[in-house]
């Protein structure tokens, strides 16, 4: 068999048995040791012809290949196997003698050829007792038994270039215990976790749904135009309406002199210590020296005619007291209560009475008022006037043109040119001095559905130009001015509906973005004042809504108040509100 040699070189070819040859250059080929066994002298030509045909030796053709092909530039111990070269290692397959490409086993199974890669010069073939090269393919081996290496390098023996190394078989892979489970498990682990999440998730307590009152929706209907007060040039004055509170003030609210409109606070404060209840005399009350001698007085308002040990009702006192505005039936007074000889004490339980009632700029010295250091403000005596008014016997008396005093005679209200103006004006106190000028303390009415609403007003400092003895024009000019208030607040009031029926008051919010309308469950009516805004809050009575209402389910209560007065109406669901979906518990943040 006489072939190329340079063209077989790096070549495959089948052989039998199912072994694998690699040729290399014959340039990197040693030759093996002299002293191999079965080395006999043969001719180089034949040597050459046996190493070239074992390197042309190739995979059998009746017997597939089994054994995965070496990596491209595997390394054995220094040795590069050219890329596309395959390498049949296994010492225990058939190999391939020189010449034939076959090898019986002789004897004991075991053959020796020259060439055929091993370290000592010898090939060892394992065989069963003559059985030829078409066995069965050994297993794939993927490298080099250190054993042989260890026990070639021992012996001193050197390694033929290109022979095939005997390498130990690599162990098969598993999917089972390889990179397959640990993704399964991991898999399974992001499952769990994600099913955890959703549980938590949609477990989570709900918010407890939260309603906002709605300024915009919820504001009152007011009139186009403001309102005004008519107020004085000069002074100062004050106006109130039971139930909205203070409407309006004018000038400076400093103290100054209050004249006989201290005479309020007498009243206030025997009432409070001796009340009477309605259409109650009351008490007798002796007259003294010292009242009878203070009604002889020329320069001060006083009760004339009085005897020492007359007695009179208490509620003829006060008759006395506010109506003519008697200087010494005030001071009597004062003594009564006190059973001390002078007005001190009783001047001290009005100045506390004043504190109590947050006068803060009004200081008395005397029951009467007629000492100019007994000095107050409108507004401090607005807050009088509302306290005295809850009494009905001073409401009673104060609302007298005249009366008719048993053991005295008639006696007559220095009021009634506005008593008696048909302007519903009933009361209180008129004063006047040359240091206070013209004072007045008034209450009038007005019936507004049915009820009658009550409108309290103070003007001091009232002061006319000119001749003016003890201050009797400047009172004129005080009442005046207060009738122009009266008519321009009467004139005013009025029912007025801030909310109606349906009007959106606010919203419940469910915390999940969802806005349920709340709505006015009726009318909410009260007397107002043009340009008086009501200030609105909401109450819920301490109770949670529920997750889940139907439409009309009670809320709570809007109150709105204008000054001092409260007005309450139900505020209902408007449409139903409805539990988050799972969808909504799923996705919710926060």
């Amino acid at each position: 068999m006489n072939k190329d040699i340079s063209a077989t070189v790096g070549q495959e070819t089948p052989g039998r048995g199912g072994a694998r040859a690699s040729a290399v250059e014959p340039s990197e080929r040693k030759d093996p040791p002299a002293d191999a066994e079965g080395a006999g002298p043969a001719s180089g030509t034949a040597d050459r012809k046996a190493e070239c045909d074992a390197a042309m030796a190739g995979e059998s053709a009746d017997t597939p290949d089994t054994s995965p092909a070496p990596s491209t530039g595997d390394n054995f111990d220094g040795v590069t196997e050219p890329p596309g070269t395959d390498v049949d290692t296994d010492g225990e397959g058939d190999t391939e003698a020189a010449g034939d490409g076959r090898a019986k086993a002789a004897g004991d199974g075991r053959a020796k050829a020259a060439g055929d890669g091993r370290a000592d010069g010898e090939a060892e073939a394992e065989a069963d007792g003559g059985a030829d090269a078409d066995a069965k393919p050994a297993p794939p081996v993927t490298g080099r038994d250190p054993d042989d290496a260890e026990g070639a390098a021992a012996a001193g023996s050197t390694e033929a270039v290109g022979a095939p190394r005997s390498v130990a078989p690599e162990p098969a892979r598993s999917l089972a215990t390889g990179g397959r489970p640990r993704a399964l498990l991991a898999a399974l682990l992001l499952c769990l976790a994600l099913v955890a999440m959703v549980v938590v998730q949609v477990q989570r307590p709900l918010p407890h749904p939260v309603f906002t009152l709605d300024v915009a929706a919820s504001a009152s209907r007011q009139a186009e135009s403001g309102f005004s007060l008519p107020w004085p040039e000069k002074g100062q004055a004050a106006v109130a309406v039971e139930g909205l509170g203070t409407v309006g003030t004018f000038g400076e609210q400093r103290p100054v002199p209050t004249a006989s409109i201290a005479k309020i606070m007498t009243a206030y404060v025997i009432l409070r210590e001796h009340p009477l209840e309605k259409g109650e005399a009351g008490p007798a009350i002796r007259i003294d020296a010292r009242a009878v001698e203070d009604g002889k007085a020329v320069h001060e308002s006083r009760i004339t005619g009085l005897e020492v040990g007359q007695t009179f009702s208490q509620r003829d006192m006060l008759k006395m007291l506010m109506i003519p505005s008697g200087n010494n039936i005030a001071r009597l007074l004062a003594r009564w209560d006190t059973g001390a000889q002078d007005e001190a004490a009783f001047v001290d339980k009005m100045n506390e009475a004043a504190e109590a009632l947050g006068m803060a700029n009004t200081t008395y010295t005397d029951p009467s008022g007629l000492a100019k250091d007994s000095v107050s403000t409108a507004v401090d005596q607005l807050k009088l006037a509302h306290a005295v008014m809850k009494f009905e016997a001073f409401r009673e008396v104060v609302a007298l043109p005249n009366a008719d005093i048993e053991g005295h005679g008639r006696i007559y209200n220095n009021n009634d040119r506005l008593l008696m103006a048909g302007l519903g004006i009933r009361g209180i106190k008129t004063g006047s001095s040359t240091p206070a000028g013209g004072t007045l303390v008034w209450a009038a009415y007005k019936t507004v559905d049915g009820k009658d609403r009550l409108i309290l007003g103070a003007m001091m400092a009232q002061h006319v130009t000119g001749p003016d003895p003890n201050g009797a024009n400047s009172l004129v000019l005080a009442q005046d001015n207060s009738r122009e208030i009266v008519e321009s607040v009467r004139d005013a009031l009025a029912s007025t509906t801030v909310v109606r029926k349906g009007d959106v008051v606010g919203h419940v919010d469910d915390g999940f973005g969802r806005r349920t309308p709340v709505v006015a469950a009726r009318d909410l009516t009260m007397v107002s004042l043009p340009g008086l805004a009501p200030e609105f809050t909401f109450d819920d009575g301490g109770e949670n809504l529920a997750h889940s209402a139907a439409a009309g389910t009670l809320v709570g209560e809007l109150v709105t108040a204008v000054g001092d007065a409260e007005h309450t109406v139900p505020a209902v669901l408007k449409s139903d509100l409805t539990e988050p979906s799972f969808g909504e518990r799923l996705t919710r943040i926060g």
